[in-house]
């Protein structure tokens, strides 16, 4: 997506039929809402998707950016990346990559929880007449040059 080192965006055609990116990368954890990485359109949208779920304990939205996860690609590149707010449930002190990421480390039920959310948002942003909305792709920081 970035070329030659330039800092700039170059844009290949499949760019503009891209709507949207939902990532679910904490393992196990009830999803709690989303973060909606400064894309403040999003809000209004994803509020109506989660309110079938405040009962499952999903309802927040946070202007908040979160990092570490697969999102942070598309969302520098302009393109609507998102990150769902989860239950740490240890992931980051003793799960992740550990040897104690395993299956068995799972709840279940929260897995039912997220996989029936994050279904939902998949179907939902399909069924869009017209893309997710985009917010202004972040500059590009420049590259130092050899010598300079």
């Amino acid at each position: 997506m970035m070329g030659g080192g330039t800092g700039e965006l170059k844009k290949k055609p499949e760019y503009d039929k891209f709507s949207v990116y939902f990532n679910h990368d904490n393992g196990t954890g009830k999803f709690r809402g989303v973060y909606l990485q400064g894309n403040e359109a999003a809000r209004s949208i994803f509020r109506t998707w989660l309110e079938p779920f405040t009962s499952l304990g999903a309802s927040t939205l946070t202007i908040q950016n979160t990092g570490g996860t697969d999102h942070l690609s598309f969302d520098a590149a302009g393109l609507p990346g998102f990150q769902f707010i989860q239950d740490p449930i240890d992931y980051d002190t003793r799960t992740h990559h550990y040897t104690m990421d395993v299956y068995e480390r799972l709840i279940p039920d929260d897995m039912k929880q997220a996989a029936t959310i994050m279904a939902a948002f998949a179907y939902n942003a399909a069924m869009r007449d017209e893309m997710f909305p985009r917010k202004a792709a972040q500059p590009a920081r420049p590259t130092r040059q050899p010598g300079n």
